[in-house]
């Protein structure tokens, strides 16, 4: 039934953001067969960047956790933007990937990209269990605390 995506995120409250534009010599998504590869997306929102920074450091758990789910809303606007709107139209998250901006000494990777995978679970449901990795590493891109990346499974 179409539109059951779209009823969904109206009832959370949650709505998709237009995608960013890409910051470098890449595409936001690759789609093949019935695959489409998001890039990493960083916590674009409204056009600017936000939190700016490294987790354990700048920024809580907590606050990384809610940077991660702006990401994890990101990649789904690809996938929104590549699917002509309809994100029905996605059987399953196959995987998130997680690159936490940190301190060396660091340890809860797992915690803040959490944060990606709850929204990705209350948005899709079953369809949203995925295989994860989260990484520690000393810099992103423009200073950011996390970036995410995607794989989605579509009809």
């Amino acid at each position: 039934m179409a539109g059951q995506i779209d009823a969904r995120l109206k009832e959370l409250g949650i709505e998709i953001p237009a995608v960013a534009k890409p910051a470098a010599a890449y595409v936001p998504g690759v789609r093949t067969g019935n695959l489409i590869f998001v890039s990493g997306q960083v916590p674009f929102v409204n056009g600017e960047l936000t939190f700016k920074g490294k987790v354990g450091a700048e920024f809580t758990v907590e606050q990384g956790q809610e940077c991660a789910r702006v990401c994890a809303l990101n990649a789904i606007a690809v996938a929104k933007d590549m699917l002509g709107g309809d994100l029905d139209r996605v059987t399953r998250v196959v995987k998130l990937g997680g690159f936490v901006n940190c301190p060396a000494d660091f340890e809860q990777h797992p915690m803040v990209i959490n944060g990606a995978s709850n929204v990705v679970g209350e948005i899709f449901g079953d369809k949203g269990a995925h295989s994860r990795f989260a990484v520690g590493v000393g810099s992103l891109p423009f200073n950011v605390a996390v970036e995410v990346e995607a794989v989605f499974e579509v009809e």
